[in-house]
């Protein structure tokens, strides 16, 4: 489990963690009204922090806020500085809301936006060899998912399940075809061909994800973005799920069913999990003032 952080950039000030509050009236405790990201420092440098970056912008736009995204660089590095990360491995949390006005549930107008960002350290391995264990769990979030918003309790209720359970991650299941996990994309193989759920609404289009489909065809690895049912479980030869701190990890198990034993990766997982380590070890320079 991560630690609090020391320090939190709370609007235009940076604060003791214990003196940061926001009022009971902001829309993002309200209605979950608000978009977050999350990035890594490694090795000093912000590992794909333009794309996460990217990414929060456009979220910010699919739901009408209007927030200056470009102001986060610098902030980034105030904060850092701060808290005493400076060039440490550590995890950045940024949270963009609405902003706080009076209960109701149309959008309110003229209201400045409420931004939230904290880091803390965190240690990467330099490849996840964790070899999951994931159950599949109904998908019953909203038509949405490609929004990165706060409001996880479809999420947060699957992996709670598969935590109960024992795993390490649910694979959530719509009309029958696997979509994505509670806090992951998920990648399938079959006759060395990648299968993935393609980036629509039912899905958050993961940075890793994008980074995975590039580095497939880099190595010249075919790749389908296309669903999986979830009765072609058993016919599968290999599983792995990504994300920002999962990074390319294993699937050993889904369910009932056991791809590998003895913990044993597959051939392409393992060759995009060298490969994303060499992607890592290229990133960009710490965003400075």
């Amino acid at each position: 489990m991560l630690p609090y952080p020391t320090k939190v950039y709370l609007d235009d000030k940076i604060l003791d963690q214990e003196d940061a509050k926001i009022s009971v009236f902001d829309r993002g405790f309200l209605f979950g009204d608000g978009i977050y990201e999350v990035m890594v420092q490694i090795d000093g440098k912000m590992f794909l922090g333009k794309e996460h970056l990217d990414r929060l912008e456009e979220c910010l736009r699919k739901i009408d806020i209007s927030f200056n995204v470009e102001s986060i660089d610098n902030k980034i590095s105030d904060l850092l500085k701060a808290s005493k990360l400076t060039n440490k491995d550590c995890l950045v949390y940024i949270q963009v809301t609405r902003g706080t006005a009076p209960r109701k549930h149309a959008f309110p107008e003229n209201i400045e936006p409420t931004f939230m960002m904290y880091a803390v350290p965190i240690s990467l391995p330099e490849v996840n060899e964790i070899h999951a264990s994931v159950i599949t769990v109904p998908d019953f979030r909203w038509t949405r998912c490609d929004i990165k918003m706060t409001s996880l309790l479809g999420n947060v209720m699957a992996n709670t399940d598969a935590f109960r359970q024992g795993a390490y991650e649910a694979l959530l299941v719509r009309d029958g075809k696997i979509t994505e996990a509670s806090h992951s994309n998920v990648f399938f193989v079959k006759d060395k061909v990648v299968y993935t759920h393609p980036a629509n609404e039912f899905i958050l289009d993961g940075i890793t994800r994008k980074s995975v489909l590039k580095l497939c065809k880099d190595l010249g690895i075919e790749v389908q973005e296309k669903a999986i049912d979830q009765d072609e479980i058993a016919h599968l030869d290999e599983a792995f799920l990504t994300g920002t701190t999962t990074q390319v990890a294993s699937i050993r198990k889904i369910d009932d069913h056991e791809l590998y034993q003895n913990g044993n990766t597959g051939p392409i997982t393992k060759a995009l999990q060298t490969a994303f380590l060499q992607l890592r070890r290229q990133s960009e320079p710490i965003l400075t003032n």
